[in-house]
């Protein structure tokens, strides 16, 4: 009965929701590894549970990968909190890159701890910024959140192209922004070269990892903080359960959807800052694609069932498949089928919600129907007593008429006699 019980609960079956779907996810990949090259499926798969573990310099890897689908997973589970569709992420995450390499190259009078600040608020800014427009349209003009956001996507796309040339931060023979002055990365923390390996050569192979994936962490637990403890998060989930309730209760809607777009905005400019200020060397490419990180943080967000602690499982476990798919290289399987592996498992992730209906059907406590019988009973008990009330104050009532009018009568009796003895009482 205690595992039922657990099973039933809200957290229970929210587990085992997203459970089921990385589960189908992964067979499907499995079928497709069959499909594509049987002698090689078994090991394949294996490589994909285990090669993102294999050993510390993976592990690594897999930490560092997760750090911005993690930021705008959060991007996309905040703004679903409060009942909003944030698929403009993309456009964000690339603005918040944007703005953090600007404020890194072009603040170099500042000292190395303060460039890295400003460059990771001026990542914040611009994201909160580009998300607070969709969010404004929203509020005031009633345009639907998903057609603003993904027209902003494309907007900002060529917009920062075209910024990064004429801004003095592109590099024409990579194609890409200039690389981040090493004193305005993000320290390290030493956790590169905790996570590490060694090469055959007997070196030391650090990996890409650095103190962005503590912010990532912080930024899941202060978000839960905000949407689970704080009146601004109370505000914010009634705004997106119940708009007209919300309304009524003298909760400011407009104001509600607009600050929920630019929170959301700003967690993913905050991602993108984390990714160029993170010392591997990345940059913005100058190519007429959309950021991945963007649309990668949906499906982590509705693996996550939009709880930022969900979310931080669920970016690690899609950075874990992602680098197991990298590994899968190595036993002859072709790139796109890696892409098509992880697409079909981030794809069946997105049933999570689905089967987290499926769940609370089968949960679903059998006694709740002699209950409803038992409440009908008390709500018929209640109104009978009150109909015995009422029949109660209706007889006394009618026994108080029944005073005033032979009271009536006994004056008019008296005034009667009166005048027949010809005058009033205090005359004689």
């Amino acid at each position: 009965m205690k595992i039922k019980r657990i099973l039933s609960s809200s957290g229970g079956m929210n587990a085992l929701s997203s459970l089921f779907a990385i589960i189908l996810g992964l067979l499907a990949g499995f079928i497709i590894l069959l499909v594509s090259n049987p002698s090689q499926a078994v090991a394949g798969f294996v490589t994909i549970l285990t090669g993102g573990f294999s050993d510390m310099f993976n592990i690594g890897q897999v930490l560092y990968y997760s750090m911005p689908i993690i930021m705008t997973g959060l991007s996309v589970g905040f703004a679903g909190k409060t009942g909003l569709f944030n698929i403009g992420a993309s456009g964000q995450f690339t603005f918040g890159m944007y703005a953090a390499v600007l404020a890194a190259v072009k603040c170099s009078f500042l000292p190395n701890p303060l460039r890295c600040a400003a460059a990771i608020i001026a990542g914040m800014l611009a994201g909160a910024i580009w998300g607070l427009i969709p969010g404004m349209l929203k509020a005031l003009r009633n345009v639907h959140e998903v057609i603003a956001c993904i027209m902003m996507n494309y907007i900002g796309m060529y917009l920062v192209n075209h910024l990064i040339r004429v801004t003095g931060i592109f590099d024409q023979l990579r194609n890409t922004t200039v690389r981040v002055p090493s004193g305005a990365n993000m320290p390290s923390l030493g956790l590169n070269n905790f996570f590490s390996t060694k090469t055959a050569q007997g070196s030391i192979r650090p990996s890409s990892l650095g103190s962005g994936i503590l912010i990532a962490i912080a930024a899941c637990i202060l978000l839960y903080i905000v949407l689970e403890k704080t009146k601004l998060g109370y505000e914010l989930k009634s705004c997106g359960f119940n708009r007209e309730a919300a309304r009524y209760a003298g909760i400011n809607e407009n104001r509600g959807i607009m600050l929920s777009m630019a929170i959301a905005g700003g967690l993913s400019g905050l991602g993108g800052a984390l990714v160029v200020l993170a010392g591997a060397g990345r940059g913005i490419s100058v190519v007429d694609v959309l950021a991945g990180e963007g649309f990668q943080g949906i499906p982590v967000a509705l693996l996550g069932l939009y709880n930022p602690i969900g979310i931080l499982f669920s970016g690690i476990l899609i950075a874990h498949l992602t680098q197991g798919g990298f590994l899968l290289q190595r036993l002859a399987f072709a790139p796109e089928i890696i892409d098509i592996i992880v697409a079909v498992i981030i794809y069946f992730s997105a049933l999570a919600l689905l089967f987290k209906n499926i769940l609370s059907y089968i949960f679903r406590d059998k006694n709740e129907s002699p209950q409803i019988e038992d409440d009908d009973e008390e709500l018929e008990d209640d109104e009978a007593s009150e109909a015995d009330e009422t029949n109660s104050l209706g007889s006394v009532e009618k026994e108080g008429e029944l005073v005033l009018v032979e009271s009536s009568l006994s004056e008019n009796k008296t005034k009667d006699n009166n005048n027949e003895t010809g005058g009033e009482p205090g005359d004689s």
